[in-house]
């Protein structure tokens, strides 16, 4: 495995100041960088409601392979925002930009061509950040564990980070997350686009390169077949997708550098996820000794339903949920569409 950034260490923590209005009246949100060794540092995000919270009450959502922290788990929209409805019920939420993402640290070969060098933020370098957020997040919170949440990609990563620090870890919720099980995946695997047809069973590197670029329509392809409606407002409030859009192109601030604009996202998690199509497991799911859930949306098209079952098989202590009719996107989906579903799901397992 290629690790692209040094290992992170916490040196200082600088308070970056109380922002904006929250998505739920009462909700207050707090930006923090985390510095680490060699200049680099992380984003991190507190969301947390007025009143009291519970105690141990420490949340910290990961994102996955494309869009980082604020715009996955923070819109300024109602239902848009994960993080201030899991506040509203006492916790403490925290959302991390890995490094290569949002207002993280970027590495200098990502001023580059997107199409050369070999791909950013791979498995171990996401575990090093997620370990730095959590010994932050614990001396903030006051908390000596965190629970994690993780979508698709970040499940994955939010899996291996608690596979080799179960004592630091409270909960793991792994959401719509690729694992193992299976070597065949119709979009992610073997004759996909990440396949290397010179060389097959081998992600594309030549093709991928240290990142990709995103424009705002292709954050919608697999989300708009994905909903088994011709109307997707049906489905989606199309406030939350203009919302969702407009903070993933936010996130990047050479965005409005290219035509039609653009952000960039570390290539990492795609080879990550090209070896995980193929059952090329990087983390062990035995090793998760804490309570675990593992939620799968019936309609998603990134995991499959062989990576919930061989978790859940695997692990200890874990149990599946399953929320029929809904995409990958569940969380910012309509509540009827199960997003509901999720949050109540989400929210009784952190109970436990």
């Amino acid at each position: 495995m290629n690790i692209m950034f040094p290992s992170a260490v916490i040196i200082t923590l600088a308070l970056a100041g109380t922002i904006g209005t929250a998505a739920s009246a009462g909700t207050v949100r707090t930006d923090r960088f985390i510095e680490l060794a060699g200049g680099e540092r992380l984003f991190v995000r507190g969301v947390k409601h007025a009143g009291e919270v519970r105690e141990p009450s420490a949340v910290l959502l990961v994102h996955g392979a494309r869009v980082p922290g604020l715009a996955s788990f923070d819109l300024p929209i109602e239902g848009g925002s994960l993080a201030a409805d899991l506040a509203a019920e006492g916790h403490q939420i925290y959302i991390l930009d890995l490094r290569g993402y949002g207002a993280s640290s970027r590495p200098s070969s990502m001023d580059g061509p997107p199409g050369s060098g070999a791909p950013l933020a791979r498995t171990a370098d996401a575990v090093a950040d997620i370990g730095a957020a959590v010994d932050a997040i614990s001396g903030w919170s006051g908390d000596d564990r965190v629970s994690l949440v993780g979508w698709a990609t970040g499940g994955h990563w939010v899996g291996a980070y608690a596979s080799e620090n179960p004592k630091k870890v409270e909960h793991t919720i792994l959401y719509n997350t690729l694992y193992g099980g299976s070597d065949e995946h119709p979009t992610l695997g073997r004759g996909s686009p990440l396949d290397d047809k010179e060389n097959p069973g081998t992600f594309d590197t030549a093709a991928f390169g240290a990142y990709r670029l995103n424009t705002r329509e292709s954050l919608f392809t697999a989300w708009d077949e994905s909903i088994p409606a011709a109307d997707k407002s049906q489905w989606r409030d199309p406030s939350v997708a203009k919302a969702y859009g407009d903070a993933a192109l936010a996130s990047d601030p050479t965005s409005a550098e290219r035509n039609p604009p653009s952000f960039r996202a570390p290539s990492g998690a795609m080879a990550d996820s090209f070896e995980l199509a193929l059952d090329r497991r990087q983390w062990n799911a035995s090793a998760l000794s804490m309570p675990v859930l593992v939620i799968r949306s019936q309609l998603d098209f990134w995991s499959r339903l062989a990576d919930a079952e061989t978790i859940v098989r695997e692990a200890p202590n874990a149990q599946h949920v399953a929320i029929p009719n809904a995409t990958h996107f569940v969380h910012l989906d309509r509540d009827r569409a199960g997003r509901a579903t999720f949050i109540s799901a989400l929210l009784r397992f952190l109970r436990t």
